[in-house]
């Protein structure tokens, strides 16, 4: 057989791309799946009937349907709502409140011109690679800062990470040219007025990056909850759900709780449907709340991701 004739049997470099694109496909389509199913195994066990979950396991073609579980979350209707509110206030606040200061911050370490960009990137690091520990922070905000009892300690701590700021630091260096804020500056425009005028309306993507990812910190936080609140009506979502989980197991595990009480919780007490209806409640909004996000999120990090 001549070459011309096995040339014409070889495949082209475009159908060898487009194979490999089928491939590609085909990996992340049944990876998707892989991480698609424990979600949709939390839905449907939600609604499944506790009875049933205890005899036969969790499956996704439940035998028996039930709202047992919701109704076990819900019941502490007032309360939810007051810890719903004081979560999406928390994590609407600490966001931009997060955000603001880490761009600034962020715009600051990016100008050439600056003298204490060096220690103040030296500063950022500082805590990336060394940390008090979490008794020393408690006895700072509780016995210095007086701040018990305070949603500050539900805001503050998180609102500044290392990594965010780099993310929004190399997005200002790679996406956002120089010469667009030196002739700011030639024009007569203050640090300010460039930042807040020129650098932010640019920095969009990025900051809605950062943003979602400090949004979803926020939402799930608990622990500085646990340890700095003590007030029933500030519990936050996730320490208010951590308590309906730790009442349920108490009424599981103690064979002397009255009559009245099981009565009061329905008779029989869910307590797998019950778990999963406290995830759902927890990541529901933010499942929500991604679809919106997704384009900046991802352009965001996958302009910002490459340190300059």
């Amino acid at each position: 057989m001549s070459k011309k004739k096995k040339a014409e049997f070889a495949p082209s470099r475009s159908e060898k791309k487009t194979f490999g694109q089928y491939v590609l496909c085909l990996v992340l389509l049944l990876y998707t799946i892989a991480c698609a199913l424990p979600i949709l195994l939390v839905f449907v066990a939600a609604f499944t009937d506790d009875k049933w979950i205890a005899q036969n396991g969790f499956s996704f073609f439940p035998g028996k349907w039930s709202m047992a579980g919701f109704n076990s979350v819900l019941r502490y209707g007032d309360s939810l709502i007051t810890s719903y509110g004081i979560t999406i206030f928390v994590t609407v606040v600490g966001t931009l409140f997060g955000l603001l200061v880490m761009s600034m911050f962020a715009y600051s370490i990016s100008r050439k011109g600056f003298r204490l960009a060096g220690f103040l990137s030296i500063y950022l690091l500082i805590p990336m690679l060394f940390n008090g520990g979490q008794l020393s922070g408690y006895i700072v905000f509780t016995n210095w800062y007086h701040l018990k009892d305070s949603l500050l300690l539900l805001i503050l701590p998180l609102s500044v990470t290392t990594m965010n700021v780099i993310i929004l630091r190399t997005y200002i260096v790679n996406s956002i040219p120089g010469e667009l804020m030196e002739a700011a500056k030639i024009d007569g425009a203050g640090e300010y007025r460039t930042f807040f005028q020129i650098v932010l309306p640019l920095l969009k993507p990025s900051l809605a990056a950062v943003g979602f990812m400090l949004a979803t910190s926020y939402w799930n936080d608990w622990q500085n909850a646990m340890l700095y609140i003590t007030t029933k009506k500030k519990y936050p979502l996730q320490l208010l759900l951590v308590n309906i989980q730790n009442s349920i197991q108490f009424l599981l595990n103690n064979t002397n709780v009255p009559a009245s009480v099981r009565a009061a919780m329905g008779g029989s007490i869910p307590e797998y449907s019950s778990i999963m209806a406290t995830v759902l409640v927890v990541i529901g909004p933010i499942m929500v709340a991604y679809p919106f996000f997704q384009k900046y999120f991802i352009k965001g990090l996958t302009v910002g991701s490459v340190k300059g």
